[in-house]
């Protein structure tokens, strides 16, 4: 798997709202997968949860995961990220949380009195698929 940085094709669909995932480590050391929205920004991936999720939990615990980003046109196609926490931020003003659901829906984010926390994980690694395969 490559390491960082990621080559500008690569980076370019990762800036699409792509359909993801988002793998986690339970306490038990088993995987946790769920889908997730995300942002690629400044060589990083955000990723912004309700304070009272699971998976926030998972991440404080263990700060390190996998991202898997899939082209909703062609689910063959598909950037894998292995990463780490590098930072973990409470969003308070809902302005990271704001910025991710633009990106997905053109709207804010409809859920206004709970609070958010926003994880900027940084690539150790990444992987393409599909169309995608050759691009180094």
């Amino acid at each position: 798997m490559p390491e960082p940085p990621l080559p500008a094709a690569i980076a370019d669909e990762l800036a699409q709202p792509w359909q993801a995932t988002i793998s986690t480590v339970h306490p038990d050391g088993q995987p946790v997968s769920v889908p997730t929205w995300y942002l690629h920004e400044d060589g990083r991936i955000l990723v912004n949860m309700d304070a009272g999720r699971k998976r926030l939990g998972h991440l404080r615990a263990t700060p390190r995961g996998s991202l898997s980003a899939i082209d909703p046109d062609d689910w063959f196609t598909h950037i894998s990220i292995l990463g780490h926490v590098g930072e973990m931020v409470e969003d308070t003003d809902l302005r990271d949380i704001d910025r991710v659901a633009r990106h997905y829906t053109g709207k804010p984010y409809a859920v206004r009195d709970r609070p958010r926390v926003s994880a900027w994980v940084d690539i150790d690694r990444w992987h393409a698929w599909g169309r995608l395969t050759d691009v180094r």
